[in-house]
């Protein structure tokens, strides 16, 4: 009977992937200059799969062999990209995409699994400071060489689960009285998303630098 499971599970990952194979081929025959709109189908069909596959893998991998969630998502925040870094007054995560859409079939649970292990293991490793009284500010960072036309509503935008991940570990209490949250975009290199946290005090020059080559 488990047999059968395993292999049920395995062949629904293997359509997937023939589906994603597929999407490809469309999207290369695509022509993006008149057909932007069918190409931006295309690109979320194929990166939203994906994501529903490594999630599916993921599960498949805790059901079936010892390997332990933690152990896992630890390395797959690494091999991700997910950067944590510390200075004396303020705390920087940077992830390796943009935030996803809400109400999209996307879930979130790529990101947001591997970072909670992540900063687990960290502060578990290093004496981190909770924040009191601070601001959490979103820097949405998009690929400068693409259309401006990408550049999404932050209202449009799914943080909330990325902010509990966070509260759980930096702050000692996400609500409105204690916690202000900042949005803003940049352009850069390449698409990600840089999160800082750090004291009220501490935004107006935080702020005045962003600005600053």
């Amino acid at each position: 009977m488990e047999k059968s499971i395993i292999t049920k599970r395995i062949e629904n990952l293997r359509r997937d992937n023939e589906k994603i194979a597929q999407t490809l081929v469309a999207m290369d025959g695509t022509n993006l200059e008149h057909n932007a709109d069918n190409f931006k189908h295309l690109a979320t069909d194929a990166a939203l799969r994906s994501e529903l596959i490594t999630c599916r893998m993921r599960h498949l991998l805790y059901d079936y062999t010892d390997i332990r969630k933690p152990e896992y998502l630890t390395s797959a925040a690494l091999v991700q990209g997910i950067i944590i870094r510390e200075y004396p007054d303020m705390f920087e995560i940077e992830l390796p995409c943009l935030f996803p859409k809400r109400k999209q079939r996307q879930s979130s649970e790529y990101l947001t699994d591997p970072l909670y292990f992540l900063l687990s293991q960290y502060t578990d490793s290093h004496s981190v400071k909770k924040y009191n009284d601070c601001v959490v500010c979103f820097v949405h960072e998009y690929d400068k060489d693409l259309p401006s036309r990408r550049i999404r509503d932050y209202d449009n935008l799914e943080q909330k689960q990325m902010l509990d991940v966070i509260a759980a570990f930096i702050l000692k209490d996400d609500s409105g009285m204690c916690c202000d949250s900042y949005n803003t975009v940049a352009l850069g290199d390449a698409d990600k998303t840089r999160i800082f946290i750090m004291p009220k005090e501490r935004f107006c020059t935080w702020l005045t630098e962003q600005y600053v080559d």
